[in-house]
């Protein structure tokens, strides 16, 4: 049974619609052995980098970096590595040239490079190059962040929220960063600047800083591969190594319509060989590293399991339709909505198997019991600290308790993911809520608006994604539960749907709108009698798992201040889309029970197009451009095409620049191995990769193929030319 009362937590405001995690309950796999293969789990020690290496600018680690790679990482060094990267939608990129030019992956501009194609062009297929600077193509609602200033303002927000009861310390939270923003906004900004500032919570909330950024919205397209280059291997080879993917495009940032002149960029590599010092330089995403044993757990067993069920099944409807309707599924993009679902179905398999690992675990605990055994030895951090893992541990049996209502339930308003009827239903369902309830009519039109973006899709879609979420409250809450009952009617998931699309006017947006204003959308439409059970439930159950969740995340600010007394910044904190700085080295790896190479080559591409695509018929993923197809006269095969290092990434790093201690670029970060997986809790340097692509086969690629002369003297010379005819006069 659910369980409503005895939590304390803050209001929380009901939602829509379900986050995409989807917990469920499972049969934990049985403790682990202390004895595992001749390993004593007992006696396994954490390692100095289990936490990873995503150093932040704030605390940047110069003398480790010094020490290590023999060089003088300074504060000068680190701010022109700040300084040359930008952030931009969902990606990294940098500045190569002094007059503007970005290099960052084709993937972080694919769906860009779609919609700036003119009549008559594809150049998502046939790929692009600007010939002049004229023909560099604006792309609009487009942006750069540029980090000119970090400031760690613990301080000030931990003097505000201390002071403050509990009932008030979100506001007080609130009102402090609020008031910082402001102020460096104005300390940084001068006539014309875009300046906005973001306070990210490091260590769970255990520090904060305020992050300034300068924002560029002129930004063009000047170079971009063609997709089948930019994506070769597709979902096959995602998350995989050796590859051979020529991932790159290049922008240019433009201010008061002329190219941008940063004070600093990287200057074009030479390359790397095996052993080289490489740094990774950008925005990774949201890891987990700093969660406790308890909270693991918890994943492993609930959160994780249900998401690989959920993607899987989904994918698996697109999979089908694709199959049976290859042209309609061309036309629907099935393809790339099929990449999405399985990249992250991908990644929640590696994840899943990182944690049911145990010498991860072991290791993971082997570090907690270290931080437990420093708070306690030290009064104050006991009297303050002492509990938190006892109380964490706690909620994470009461999130177990309600595991079954997560799983049926959340996500039933993703448009992306989940039924199209089941979202608009529960945004017809609130509408008729506020219409019962004399809502005014802003509130009225902003709840309008949202059922309004609800499209319509292709029905066979439609029939598996929403006979997969019936099934779901079968598989979640039991045959016998009155959500079943009304969801399914006696009947299989599949039919259930059908009859349910058949009968209800919500498998239509057109029609929805019009029942609405007709007043006609009633319990009599099958969806809203769906409903009528749905909501009482989901409403309270939201209401709980969010004071849960609040109260969790009081508890992992509370661990992130104690760890920060005792490591300070020797530990980085999680990955948090905050700009953050990573070293490594360039090595191979064992796989397989063979060895994969620190890099591959063009003669790799061409292993794999004429072994996979054309003529073999294994799959598209693997076929090349008409012009790529023979290898283009005076392309070197042997040239370096991508390459491995043991450089810390995550999502988000896509576009990350890789550049050496002299800051000269030598790659751009676009994947990891299947073995990095992991990173999400640990990192783990023996196997675990990333993989980008190599410099030299994109200046080949430009010089050879795509006759980019003009971008190349720019990125290896510094000089920028106008028109490709006037580029080649200067090189003869």
């Amino acid at each position: 049974m659910l369980r409503f009362s005895g939590l304390r937590g803050r209001a929380v405001r009901l939602a829509l619609f379900f986050a995409a995690s989807l917990p469920l309950i499972i049969v934990a796999p049985e403790p682990a052995s202390a004895q595992l293969g001749g390993v004593d789990l007992d006696t396994i020690q954490a390692g100095r980098f289990d936490y990873g290496k995503m150093w932040t600018f704030e605390y940047a680690p110069a003398d480790y970096f010094s020490e290590t790679y023999g060089f003088d990482a300074n504060p000068e060094w680190f701010e022109r590595a700040r300084l040359s990267v930008l952030r931009i939608p969902g990606c990294s990129a940098s500045f190569v040239s002094p007059h503007g030019l970005v290099a960052t992956n084709h993937h972080c501009v694919r769906g860009r490079v779609a919609g700036l194609s003119g009549d008559g062009e594809d150049l998502l297929s046939d790929g692009f190059v600007a010939r002049t600077l004229a023909d560099e193509r604006r792309i609009p609602g487009y942006y750069a962040d540029q980090l000119i200033q970090v400031q760690d303002i613990s301080d000030q927000v931990f003097a505000a929220t201390d002071a403050a009861s509990e009932e008030d310390r979100d506001d007080a939270r609130s009102q402090v960063v609020t008031e910082i923003q402001a102020q460096l906004k104005a300390e940084y900004a001068s006539g014309g600047d875009s300046i906005w500032v973001q306070v990210i919570g490091l260590y769970n909330g255990g520090r904060y800083s305020a992050y300034v950024f300068r924002r560029f919205t002129d930004v063009r397209l000047v170079v971009a591969a063609e997709v089948e280059l930019g994506f070769f291997g597709g979902d096959p080879d995602n998350f995989t190594y050796p590859r051979y993917d020529l991932d790159f495009s290049f922008l240019r940032v433009y201010d008061e319509d002329q190219p941008y002149q940063p004070t600093h960029y990287f200057g074009w590599g030479a390359g790397v060989e095996p052993g080289d010092a490489v740094f990774i330089i950008g925005n990774p995403g949201q890891t987990n590293r700093l969660k406790t044993i308890a909270q693991l757990e918890y994943q492993r067993d609930v959160s994780v399991p249900a998401n690989v069920h959920f993607l899987g099944t989904r994918l698996g409807v697109l999979a089908d339709y694709r199959k049976a309707d290859p042209d309609g599924a061309r036309a629907l993009g099935i393809r790339n909505w099929m990449f999405g679902l399985s990249n992250s179905l991908k990644a929640n398999t590696g994840r899943l198997e990182a944690l049911n690992q145990p010498v991860i675990m072991a290791r993971k605990a082997a570090a907690e019991r270290k931080l437990q055994e420093a708070i306690a030895a030290d009064p104050a951090l006991s009297a303050a600290y002492g509990d938190v893992f006892d109380r964490l541990a706690a909620i994470q049996v009461q999130k177990r308790e309600y595991a079954a209502y997560t799983g049926a339930f959340a996500g039933m308003g993703s448009t992306f993911a989940g039924s199209i009827t089941m979202a608009r239903a529960m945004r017809a369902q609130t509408v008729l809520n506020a219409i019962a309830d004399g809502e005014p009519e802003e509130e009225m039109e902003q709840l309008m608006t949202e059922l309004r973006r609800v499209r319509d899709r292709a029905p066979e879609v439609e029939v598996g994604f929403l006979a997969h979420r019936l099934a779901d409250f079968e598989r979640y809450l039991g045959a016998d539960h009155p959500v079943t009952q009304a969801a399914l009617g006696g009947m299989e998931p599949e039919a259930a749907a059908r009859a349910m699309l058949e009968n209800s006017v919500l498998d239509s947006g057109e029609e929805t709108l019009a029942a609405i204003e007709a007043g006609t959308l009633g319990v009599d439409d099958p969806m809203i009698a769906l409903m009528t059970e749905l909501f009482p439930l989901t409403s309270e159950f939201r209401w709980t798992s969010g004071a849960l969740q609040g109260e969790e995340n009081d508890l992992q600010a509370a661990l992130g201040r104690a760890r920060f007394e005792v490591y300070g910044s020797e530990i980085p904190p999680d990955g948090s889309f905050s700009p953050r700085i990573a070293d490594g080295i360039v090595k191979g790896y064992p796989y397989n029970g063979t060895l994969a190479p620190a890099y591959t080559t063009f003669y790799g591409l061409y292993d794999r197009y004429f072994g996979h695509g054309e003529g073999v018929g294994i799959g598209e993923e693997w076929s090349l451009p008409e012009r790529w197809k023979t290898p283009p006269e005076g392309l070197d095969l042997s040239t370096p095409l991508n390459f491995v290092s043991t450089t810390d990434s995550y999502g988000g790093n896509s576009g990350s620049p890789a550049v050496t201690p002299d800051l000269e670029l030598v790659g751009l970060n676009f994947d990891r191995n299947i073995n990095g997986l992991s990173r999400d809790f640990i990192y783990l340097p023996e196997q675990g990769r990333n993989v980008m692509v190599d410099v030299r086969a994109i200046r080949a690629a430009l010089e050879v193929v795509y006759d980019a002369n003009r971008i190349v003297a720019e990125m290896v010379w510094g000089t920028l030319y106008e028109t490709e005819e006037e580029a080649d006069a200067a090189a003869m």
